[in-house]
């Protein structure tokens, strides 16, 4: 029972971890588009803030706490 909980506590932290790389960014300034129209979408941005490199630790989390889930009842 313990090591099913744990795992649902280790998933959602993973998630709140990711969440919180995801969101802690800088905001945005406004600036002129080519169009000549004012955005908030940052400049050259890309995806780079999802990738494995910066993401690793929760993604680890969420594994350990999937192992707790799915076996957690046979321990």
């Amino acid at each position: 029972m313990w090591a099913i909980l744990i795992g649902a506590v280790l998933v959602i932290g993973g998630f709140l971890y990711l969440f919180r790389q995801a969101l802690s960014r800088r905001l945005s300034e406004p600036h002129q588009l080519v169009q000549g129209s004012q955005t908030l979408e940052p400049q050259h941005q890309g995806l780079r803030f999802l990738g494995l490199s910066k993401n690793w630790p929760g993604l680890v989390i969420i594994a350990l706490g999937a192992l707790l889930l799915a076996f957690g009842g046979y321990l």
